[in-house]
C-alpha cells in the first residue's frame, strides 16, 4: 500500500524536528555529552538499515546484483566527491569534545554567519527527504525503517551542528532558526521525490541503492574513523554496544512491523 504525501513530508520533517526540540530544551554540556553514544547507536542503524533492508529491498525489487553493486560503488565515489567540495557534510566534531580541534574550529565551521552548515545540511537533508518518499512509496515497512535510520542519524548530527554554531559566537535564536531553515530541505525533498518517484517507479530501485550508499559512506567515512579516536577498552567496548544496539533497532523494528503487515 502506497503511503501518503503528508505521512512521507512529515516522515522526513521528524529528523530535524526532534533535533530542534533537543537543541532548544537541553544544555549545550548535555548535547555534548550525549553525542557520543547517539554517533555509535547512528552507525549500528546506518550499517543495519543499508546492508539489512534498502540492498536486499532493490534486488527484491528486479535489479540485477551486478547492477546493484556497481551502483552501489559509484554511489560510494559520487559521496566522496561531493564531500570533497564540502557539498555533502556529516560532521560530528565540535571545539570541546575532546578531539584535538585548533581554536577557532567551530568558526570555520560555521562559515560566515551559519552559511556553510546551512548550505551543506540543506543539501544532506534534501537527499534525506528523497531517500524517504522513495522507501515509502516501495513499501511502508521500509519506509518507517529508513525514517527511523534518518532520525537517529540527524539527532547527533543536528545536535553537533547547533553547537558548532553557538561556539562560532551566533545567538541561540539564530541557530535555531538556520537549523529549521535547513530542515525546511528535507519536506522539499520528500515532496518532489514522492511526486518524481510516483510517475517513474522503474527509479525507485536505484533510488534505494543509492540511499544504501549514503548510508554506508556516512558510517564508515565519518562515524566510525571518529569513534576510533577514543582507545580505550571500555570505551571501544561501550562503542561496540551501541553499535550492535543499532542493528538490533533495525533487524527488530522490521520483524515487528513486517508481522503486523
Amino acid at each position: 500500500m502506497h503511503s501518503s504525501l503528508l505521512l512521507v513530508m512529515t516522515a522526513a520533517a521528524l529528523g530535524t524536528g526532534l533535533a530542534i526540540l533537543a537543541s532548544a530544551w537541553l544544555t549545550a554540556r548535555v548535547i555534548a555529552k550525549s553525542l557520543e553514544p547517539m554517533v555509535s547507536v547512528s552507525t549500528g542503524v546506518l550499517l543495519g538499515a543499508a546492508l539489512l533492508h534498502l540492498l536486499p529491498e532493490s534486488m527484491d525489487k528486479g535489479m540485477d546484483h551486478h547492477d546493484v553493486f556497481g551502483l552501489l560503488l559509484a554511489g560510494l565515489l559520487f559521496f566522496f566527491v561531493l564531500e570533497k567540495f564540502s557539498i555533502f557534510r556529516h560532521s560530528h566534531h565540535h571545539e570541546h569534545d575532546g578531539h584535538d580541534h585548533h581554536h577557532g574550529f567551530d568558526r570555520q565551521e560555521a562559515g560566515r554567519g551559519g552559511l556553510l552548515i546551512v548550505v551543506g545540511d540543506s543539501l544532506h537533508n534534501f537527499a534525506d527527504g528523497l531517500l524517504i518518499a522513495s522507501a515509502f512509496l516501495v513499501d511502508s515497512q521500509l519506509g518507517l525503517v529508513t525514517t527511523l535510520s534518518v532520525v537517529l542519524h540527524e539527532i547527533p548530527q543536528q545536535t553537533g551542528d547547533y553547537l558548532v554554531l553557538r561556539n562560532a559566537g551566533i545567538a541561540r535564536a539564530k541557530a535555531l532558526r538556520l537549523m529549521v531553515i535547513a530542515g525546511v530541505a528535507a519536506v522539499i525533498g520528500a515532496a518532489l521525490g514522492y511526486t518524481l518517484f510516483t510517475q517513474i517507479q522503474g527509479l525507485l530501485p536505484y533510488a534505494l541503492v543509492l540511499a544504501a550508499a549514503s548510508f554506508l559512506y556516512v558510517a564508515v567515512a565519518d562515524l566510525i574513523p571518529q569513534m576510533q579516536q577514543r582507545i580505550r577498552i571500555g570505551e571501544s567496548l561501550v562503542q561496540l554496544l551501541c553499535i550492535g544496539a543499532g542493528v538490533a533497532l533495525v533487524a527488530t523494528l522490521a520483524q515487528v512491523l513486517h508481522h503486523h503487515h
